[in-house]
Parts: C-alpha cells; structure tokens; sequence
C-alpha cells in the first residue's frame, strides 16, 4: 500500500525524476541517494557523479561538471539562506572527505538547489549578500559571483512544461496536462531502470493529486497506463484514499460511516467493504 497523503515520501521520487529528466546521459551518470559525507548523520540528498567530458544533455544539467550535489525541498519545505550556504557547505565537506589531497577540484563541483515554489526571499537575500541571480533557462537560475563553485535553484513549477514533466508533476497542484505529458513521454521509457523511476514518481504524484488522476481516468481510459506502469494496482489506491476521506469526513462533523459514505456518494453495494475496513 502506498503512503497515505499527509505522510508522502517525496525525496525517493525525486530521484526517481532526476534519473528520467537525465535519461540521456544516464549511462555516464552515477546517481547516490543520500551520500554520506561522514559516519556522522551528514548526508547529501543526491550526489551525481558524471563520468567523462561529454555535456548534459537536459537543461537542469547544463551547469554540471563531474561531481554535482543536489538539495530537493519537499513542496512543504521552505528554502531559505541558511538553506542555501548548507549546500554549499556540504559540498565543501566532500571535497575535503576526498580520498587524496585535491582528488576532487572545485573546478569540477557544482550545487543545485530544487523547490517548487519560486523562493522569492532566498534571492533577496542572496542579492543582499552580493551574489548575482540570471535566470539561464524557465525556472532554472544560476547563482553567481562570490561562490567557490558554480550554483544554481531550479525551480520546478517554472520549468518548462515539455521537457520536464517528471519535476513537475512533484507537486500537491499537479496540472493535469503536465500528468497527461508525463504519461505520454513515458510509454516509450521500457528499461527495468526507467520503469522503477516512473513507477516511484507516479506513486508520490498520484499520493498527492489523486483527483487529477482519478479524472483522468474518466475521461481518457488512463487507468490501463496507470496499471501498466505502477507496481500498486490504481484501484487498491483508490479504496485507500476513499477510505481516508470517510474517516475524515467522521471525525470532522461527527457523523456515522454510512452518513459520510453517502455524503461522498459512495454506490450501496460498495460500503460493506468500507464498513469492514473502518
């Protein structure tokens, strides 16, 4: 069963969309979950490390040399100044964790900071501080001047909307054409390595706009995608959401499971096995 809406698990998805948004370079791209800087709990989100001289292909990877730490903020998460100099400190911490003296140069580290929302405050500040913003592409920004290494904050919802669907579809306000791209884009993605990454996005996206699927479903026959390209069956999501919003609808106005049921207009003949759940 996936996680119910208010527990999302949103960093192992965005992974998930970092490995399809670079899917082109992905064979010369080591992606690390987490990496550990240290035995002490001091982990980055994700460290990719990108093997030889050739570019990225995607725009989120334009500015990536060979070792790349990136900082994901949830859709509940703020992202602010002290936000930005941890990254920045973290990737100082893996240049000195190297295993020789100067093994990993700063000419060859990057930082990337992903959020959904547009940290109107952060830049204000980074301005303040003396740094420089240029937005080098929609919805991605590079941060200059006064850094030992390049940087830069992507800001998801700003990307543009035919190539990066994977990003933004990470949200709690899923657009339903970008959903619909997403699926779409996908079914041609048929390696293990890409069905995992697009089964992982889809079970966060749908956790979170669950409506928007649902519709969807009505009107385009999307469910077939959706079963096809999720491991939990669309269906026993369904039965979990619904069951949750029963009981929402209990507690809230203090009414019996067969008022809330009707008040959802849930069909006769399915409430018995809501009953037996509750």
């Amino acid at each position: 069963m996936t996680d119910s809406p208010d527990k999302i698990q949103w960093h192992p998805a965005f992974y998930a969309a970092a490995g399809l948004e670079l899917r082109e370079n992905r064979e010369e791209l080591d992606l690390i979950p987490e990496y550990n800087l240290s035995k002490e709990p001091i982990r980055i989100d994700l460290l990719i490390i990108k093997d030889g001289g050739k570019s990225i292909k995607n725009e989120i990877g334009h500015i990536m040399k060979t070792y790349n730490v990136i900082e994901y903020k949830s859709p509940e998460d703020g992202l602010t100044i002290d936000d930005f100099y941890k990254t920045v400190g973290y990737a100082c911490l893996y240049k000195g964790y190297g295993a020789s003296v100067n093994q990993i140069r700063l000419s060859e580290l990057t930082i990337s900071l992903f959020r959904e929302a547009y940290p109107k405050e952060l830049f204000l500040a980074l301005k303040q501080e003396g740094h420089e913003i240029e937005e080098a592409y929609p919805g991605i920004y590079y941060v200059t001047n006064k850094l030992p290494f390049l940087a830069q904050v992507v800001v998801t919802s700003r990307l543009r909307k035919e190539t990066h669907s994977s990003l933004r579809i990470l949200s709690k306000h899923a657009d339903k054409a970008d959903v619909e791209r997403f699926l779409e884009k996908t079914r041609k993605m048929t390696s293990p390595r890409e069905q995992n990454d697009i089964d992982s996005v889809l079970q966060v996206s749908v956790n979170a706009n669950f409506e928007v699927y649902q519709e969807l479903r009505r009107e385009n026959g999307m469910c077939e995608a959706l079963r096809r390209l999720m491991k939990e069956d669309f269906d026993e999501l369904e039965s979990a959401v619904l069951l949750k919003n029963i009981k929402n609808v209990m507690e809230s106005f203090h009414v019996t499971a067969e008022q809330a049921m009707e008040a959802l207009k849930i069909p006769s003949n399915e409430r018995a096995t809501y009953l037996s759940k509750l």
